[in-house]
C-alpha cells in the first residue's frame, strides 16, 4: 500500500455527527486529553455490561446502560476528532487504540446483551463475531486497497447506539416483549439481533465480491510476472 487509507464514512448522521464532534471538542479543557476520552469510552462499555447484566434484577437499569451508551459516544467519538482539532494526531497509535478499544466495546456490549434477560446469549455471541469480522475485513481493505470506510451501508456506531438505547427505553417502559419459537423463548431484541447478523452476512459478502473484482482486474489470474 502506497499513503495513507482514503478515509470515507457513509452512516446517516456522519455529517451531523461530524460538525458537533468538531464543537465540542474545541470547547474541552485543554487537560482533556484523547486518551483520557478513549478511557471514558471503555468506562461506558463496561457500565453498559454491567447494567445490561444487573437488568437480571431490575428493568430500571437499562437506564444506566442508556448512560454508559452515551459515556462510550462521547470517549469514542471524540477521541479521535480532539486530536485532529488540536493537530496532536498519532497516527499509528491511534489507528492501533481506536480499533482495538473498538473491539472491547463490541465484545462488552455483546456479552451484557446475552447475559441479560433481553437476548439470547447465542444472539448476543453471533452479533459480536459478525461485528469482528466485518472489523477484519475494513483493515483488509485499508491494507490492500488503500480505502478505510469506516463501516457498511448508512448504519454506523451512532446509530446502532441509538437504536439499542431505544429497544432499552422500550423495554423499560412496555417491556421487551416476549415470544416463542419453536420452543425458545425470545424477545424483540433477539429480533433486532438476528437481522443485524443477516445484514451483516449481506453487507460482507457485497463488499467481498466487489473487493476480489476489483483485485482480480489489478493482478489477473495465470499471468507470468515478470522478474524483479
Amino acid at each position: 500500500m502506497t499513503g495513507d487509507p482514503t478515509r470515507r464514512a457513509t452512516f446517516v448522521l456522519s455529517e451531523i455527527e461530524k460538525r458537533a464532534l468538531v464543537g465540542i471538542a474545541r470547547r474541552l479543557p485543554g487537560w482533556v486529553l484523547p486518551d483520557h476520552l478513549t478511557l471514558l469510552g471503555m468506562l461506558g462499555s463496561a457500565v453498559i455490561t454491567t447494567a445490561y447484566i444487573l437488568s437480571n434484577e431490575a428493568a430500571w437499569w437499562l437506564w444506566i446502560a442508556n448512560l454508559g451508551f452515551v459515556l462510550n459516544w462521547f470517549g469514542d467519538s471524540l477521541d479521535g476528532t480532539t486530536a485532529r482539532v488540536r493537530r496532536i494526531q498519532r497516527p499509528r497509535y491511534g489507528f492501533y487504540l481506536d480499533h482495538l478499544t473498538d473491539a472491547f466495546a463490541t465484545l462488552a456490549i455483546g456479552l451484557g446483551l446475552g447475559l441479560s434477560p433481553y437476548m439470547l446469549l447465542a444472539v448476543g455471541l453471533g452479533i459480536v463475531v459478525g461485528y469482528l469480522i466485518l472489523s477484519i475485513n475494513v483493515y483488509l481493505e485499508s491494507q490492500v486497497l488503500g480505502d478505510f470506510r469506516f463501516g457498511y451501508g448508512v448504519v454506523g456506531p451512532t446509530e446502532t447506539r441509538l437504536i439499542l438505547m431505544g429497544l432499552n427505553t422500550l423495554a423499560v417502559l412496555v417491556g421487551p416483549i416476549p415470544y416463542t419459537v419453536f420452543g425458545v423463548r425470545a424477545t424483540v431484541f433477539d429480533v433486532f439481533g438476528l437481522v443485524a447478523v443477516g445484514g451483516m452476512v449481506l453487507m460482507l459478502s457485497r463488499r467481498v465480491i466487489r473487493n476480489l473484482r476489483n483485485l482480480s482486474r489489478l493482478e489477473p489470474a495465470n499471468v507470468v510476472k515478470p522478474d524483479a
